[in-house]
């Protein structure tokens, strides 16, 4: 890997810091019936099942498994005229042991499951529960794992490519090389920007790949530069993370010609996370998507005032979850935690701002396009306040 990027690497966790703040109401809770799920009474304390990797050994689990159950907590205690009866169970962090929980949480009355995070303990949990017409909202982020009975809260390539190729494409920047790594983050990240073009009406100008190796992103440099030369790329989609090879890319290919002052620099992870990157010269005036700031800001501040310390960097995304079901249980109808209700197109307010949930289990995040300016991050294009807005 690379020898230069220590210190980035140190703070590779928090890259997961995608989601963020806000207040709790959804944009509207005019609910079409039908869907899977089951009926609930409204009238009294919901009963929903919280499932935290808690028990694994892992003191980071432990840590995010603390966080996610107070930020659910935070969000019950925000609800007005609903009440929730949360039942948090541990999983250990393990596929089997998920499954278990999760049938048990049903079987002691849970209408809906939170949780849980990993990718695999979410999937065998859903598939623990379908037969019972439970739905689950896990923390994953991993699209691989959506439908049916699962839906994914996590922020995902796909969102985020769509929200930044979108705006490329009306700022003129539309003929776009893609440039990503060799492992499956990258080519996930390399497959959601294609699509994510496809969807915008901006073009694909190519695709370099590099190996994620010091020496694998110098050999990759002059494919990268030839191919804006000779496809007439007027920017560059990285897939690159500020603790993998995001530094070096960024440093090498304004110096083998492709500056970015002409070639828009995109990003497709977090590039203000961790705060040194903004000092690096190559991602000055680049662009990348984050949720909300200020209303990021006002949920750490909260969560701080009540708990003593910040949040995990995904503990909001539990917040998320009770926030949506808190708008649809508060709407009084016996169908509110049904897939057809939580996929409501108008969708919800969270932690960082509007989501929705989409049929296929995965979300649409309303995110924010900033830019590094003066080693500084700047929006320069808000987050969207309702799914008709900007950047849908």
């Amino acid at each position: 890997m690379f020898a230069v990027l220590t210190t980035a690497r140190k703070a590779a966790l928090a890259v997961l810091a995608l989601t963020a703040a806000a207040l709790l109401a959804a944009c509207d809770t005019n609910i079409a019936g039908g869907g899977g799920g089951p009926m609930i009474n409204t009238s009294k304390p919901v009963p929903v099942a919280l499932l935290v990797p808690q028990g694994s050994g892992n003191s980071g689990d432990a840590v995010l498994a603390q966080s996610l159950e107070n930020a659910a907590r935070l969000a019950i205690a925000d609800l007005k005229n609903v009440q929730i009866d949360l039942r948090v169970y541990d999983t250990r962090g393990e596929a089997t042991t998920a499954a278990a929980v999760a049938s048990q949480a049903v079987s002691e009355g849970a209408r809906l499951i939170l949780g849980p995070v990993y990718a695999e303990a979410a999937n065998a949990a859903g598939l623990a529960v379908a037969g019972r017409q439970i739905n689950v909202l896990s923390f994953s982020n991993n699209p691989t794992i959506a439908g049916g009975n699962v839906f994914v809260l996590g922020p995902t390539f796909e969102n985020t490519a769509r929200r930044l190729a979108g705006f490329a494409a009306r700022q003129g920047k539309g003929n776009i090389l893609i440039v990503h790594g060799t492992d499956v983050s990258g080519q996930l990240g390399r497959n959601a920007i294609r699509a994510a073009l496809a969807e915008t009406g901006a073009q694909e100008a190519g695709a370099v790949a590099h190996e994620l190796s010091q020496q694998g992103v110098i050999n990759a440099v002059p494919a990268i530069r030839d191919a804006v030369q000779n496809q007439g790329a007027d920017a560059v989609f990285f897939t690159a993370t500020t603790a993998g090879a995001l530094p070096l890319l960024s440093q090498l290919l304004p110096e083998a010609g492709v500056a970015p002052q002409t070639t828009q620099y995109i990003g497709l992870t977090r590039w203000d996370i961790p705060a040194q990157t903004l000092s690096l010269p190559g991602v000055q005036g680049g662009w990348f998507a984050l949720p909300d700031p200020v209303l990021t800001a006002q949920f750490r501040d909260r969560y701080a005032h009540a708990y003593g310390g910040p949040p995990h960097p995904i503990g909001g995304l539990a917040y998320d979850g009770i926030a949506a079901i808190g708008a649809l249980v508060g709407a009084g109808k016996s169908d509110a935690l049904t897939g057809a209700a939580l996929t409501q197109n108008a969708g919800f307010k969270g932690v960082g701002g509007i989501f929705r949930l989409r049929p296929d289990g995965t979300n649409e995040r309303g995110l924010a396009v900033a830019a590094i300016q003066n080693k500084q991050v700047v929006v320069i294009d808000p987050a969207p306040t309702s799914f008709s807005g900007a950047g849908f």
